[in-house]
């Protein structure tokens, strides 16, 4: 069977235009910084649209990213369940997911919550994805409150493990504490002397005693203000609203490159996101994620066992991985800005050292520092641009070159420079033309269930006198 899902990075909708720099061009958008403005706000109206058009067209996941501050074009995607709240409002059916919601930037309360919400309002579809960040101007700005500095990967892991915990304890736990190296909660100095609380804990049956939550103390002498703060009274657990739907919560995602976060994510029964491999490559990482699940016991956040290699659809557990999708066919698609928006992408991600995960599994990781080509990048296979048959015959390929039971594939349309209308348009050419036969080729592909939760209303007549 197989599963179909499409990945949007928000790239801007203005032209990629090169510039001289140092010797050598270098790509980036057309356009003033006001002129960025503009774009970003149509980038999130196209996020919500393009959402909402994957789940009439029938694809199965929709995927966000989080990136901020970038006038440079590449990617853009502040807030990805706030943008996914906006889609569940309008759709059943398609599973909302995010590749990443970079948990090292949070409090790990709040996006608890938050994600929560969007398991709520779309009715048990939330696909919650973590992720630790990698660009400074991000993580120095939103983690140092944190402990999460990009500076300090060693540091930066910790609190990501650590907020990973205080995630599921507040999702899973209906009263909690959480006491770790970066973060105590409640703090040891929360005063709340609230007669609400002491008399709802004070009744049988409601899940937690009284003394389990609260510390009850005299009034303190030295503090003024109201009853609540006046006293010694001290907070020892609190409770985190709403929790999921789904239960015990949500299936987890992490997008993965180093063998060690492969490791991490399949001892935990985290799904696995993969983009930029080649064919070779992503079959030595599945290898690796499934040995891994292995020889921790299959964990799984259902207790489901062991699932298929590669993908299992009845599960929705194992590896996905996404390539660039650009359809040309009967007038529709552009090779040539095509390879802009390619160069425009890889002349920003190139400077992480992103290339060296484009080497072939025999071979060494590729120099950090070396230039990406569209060609390169199409030779590789991780930009399938061309011909429907192209397009049909390369993801195919990926299933059996990389081994996968079941297979989970996402398709990246957005290019940098391309309006929203035609990435729509080869979003629909894919469904219509593409998409078919690749289920059939797969043998089909596992009924989702529909949301219940009603958001349509409508005004009642005032009541008569």
């Amino acid at each position: 069977m197989i599963e179909i899902g499409v990945f949007h990075n928000g790239a801007s909708d203005l032209p990629a235009k090169e510039v001289p720099w140092n010797g050598a061009g270098v790509v980036v958008n057309d356009g003033d910084l006001p002129t960025t403005h503009q774009s970003a706000q149509r980038t999130i109206v196209n996020q919500v649209r393009q959402g909402v058009l994957a789940d009439k067209l029938g694809f199965d996941y929709w995927f966000q990213t989080e990136h901020h501050f970038q006038p440079e074009g590449a990617e853009l995607s502040p807030n990805p369940l706030l943008g996914e709240a906006a889609i569940a409002a309008r759709t059943k059916r398609i599973r909302l997911a995010q590749a990443a919601n970079i948990i090292t930037w949070w409090h790990p309360i709040r996006i608890a919550e938050q994600a929560a919400m969007l398991d709520v309002i779309s009715g048990g579809r939330l696909e919650f994805g973590i992720g630790r960040g990698y660009q400074p101007r991000e993580n120095e700005t939103f983690g140092w409150p944190y402990g999460s500095t990009i500076q300090d990967q060693e540091r930066n892991r910790a609190y990501y493990e650590e907020a990973y915990e205080i995630i599921l304890k507040a999702w899973t736990q209906d009263s909690f504490s959480h006491h770790g190296e970066f973060m105590s909660l409640p703090p040891s100095y929360t005063k709340w002397n609230h007669k609400q609380t002491l008399a709802y804990f004070s009744q049988h049956g409601v899940g937690r005693a009284l003394d389990e939550v609260l510390k009850v103390g005299g009034p303190d002498m030295y503090s003024g203000g109201n009853p609540v703060q006046a006293t010694t009274t001290k907070l020892l657990e609190f409770s985190v609203y709403p929790q999921p739907l789904q239960k015990p919560y949500p299936q987890m995602w992490e997008p993965l490159t180093s063998p060690r976060s492969v490791k991490w994510a399949a001892e935990r029964g985290i799904n696995g996101y993969f983009i930029v491999e080649p064919n070779s490559r992503l079959r030595k990482n599945i290898d690796l994620y499934y040995e891994a699940a292995e020889a921790a016991g299959w964990p799984d956040r259902q207790d489901r066992g062991q699932f298929k290699r590669g993908w299992d659809a009845d599960k929705h557990r194992g590896v996905v991985t996404c390539r660039y999708i650009h359809v040309v066919e009967k007038g529709l698609g552009d090779l040539d800005r095509a390879a802009r928006a390619m160069k425009l992408q890889w002349d920003y991600y190139g400077p992480f050292g992103f290339a060296a995960v484009l080497a072939e599994a025999d071979e060494p990781f590729y120099d950090l520092n070396m230039k990406v080509t569209a060609d390169m990048l199409r030779e590789k296979k991780v930009a399938i641009h061309g011909s429907k048959q192209y397009v049909i015959d390369s993801i195919m390929e990926i299933k059996e070159q990389c081994g996968y039971e079941d297979f989970m594939f996402n398709a990246w349309f957005e290019l940098g420079g391309f309006r929203g209308d035609e990435v729509e348009g080869q979003m629909s050419y894919f469904a219509e033309e593409i998409m078919p036969v690749l289920r059939r080729e797969c043998g089909g592909s596992p009924e989702l269930p529909l949301s219940t939760v009603d958001l349509d209303v409508e005004p009642r007549a005032a009541a008569q006198a």
